[in-house]
């Protein structure tokens, strides 16, 4: 019978993992066990902060908004509620966009709203 060199698929495996944790800090990057463990958290944690992502954009678009706002004189409770009243449909994002880069637009919703 014929040799059979053993080993093809674990040394593939192996090498794969390796592959996917360059980067990471001490044993992490070395060592397969390890190296298997940091990538099941390291999943994990970029699961949850794909999430948390969106989160922490709109809170930063809630800032943004209210600062930009509060110039005017309203609250950003007040602003997104008269922006409600007047039938207005824009979206946190796009708000704080304007609130940032075009703040004469955005002086100019605001005018709008406190006169409806």
């Amino acid at each position: 019978m014929a040799r059979v060199k053993r080993g093809k698929i674990s040394l593939k495996k192996r090498r794969n993992i390796l592959r996917r944790t360059k980067g990471f800090r001490w044993g992490g990057k070395s060592k397969e066990r390890l190296a298997r463990e940091r990538l099941l958290h390291a999943a994990v944690h970029s699961f949850q902060d794909r999430r948390k992502k969106k989160r922490n954009f709109r809170k930063l678009w809630q800032i943004k908004i209210n600062a930009a706002a509060r110039e005017s004189g309203l609250s950003y409770s007040v602003f997104t509620h008269k922006l409600k009243r007047a039938g207005i449909e824009l979206d946190r994002k796009i708000l704080a966009e304007l609130a940032q880069n075009y703040p004469q637009a955005f002086l100019a919703l605001v005018e709008k709203v406190k006169g409806a």
